[in-house]
């Protein structure tokens, strides 16, 4: 069923909008609540459009594109706000547990 990468939230900061895939509506609302806030966070500093996808492999990545010469969107910044974020360590522990999820159900995967 989920063989390509699917997109798990974003948001995009030319629209001023916050997309959360329905597939994942069985996520407690705190743990959107803390993505959204995080998203919209990110775009607002630098601009830009941040998706978070989980690749075929369950592992959650940071995709990042602006519109061509947006002279708003910070790219050094960009990379150093996913840097803080990955290296936030609540934020670190979110990361790690929603790929786990996915790996469970989505993947079905079995937990050692």
């Amino acid at each position: 069923m989920y063989q390509d990468k699917i997109v798990l939230c974003g948001a995009n900061s030319y629209e001023e909008k916050f997309y959360m895939n329905p597939d994942f509506d069985n996520l407690p609302q705190h743990i959107k609540d803390e993505l959204k806030i995080m998203c919209v966070l990110y775009v607002h500093d630098v601009g830009g459009i941040l998706t978070l996808v989980f690749e075929e492999n369950g592992e959650l990545e940071f995709e990042v594109t602006s519109a061509e010469g947006d002279p708003m969107f910070d790219e050094i910044g960009s990379r150093l706000k996913i840097k803080e974020i990955q290296t936030d360590e609540k934020k670190q522990e979110l990361l790690t547990q929603l790929q786990l999820y996915y790996k469970v159900f989505f993947l079905g995967e079995e937990i050692e």
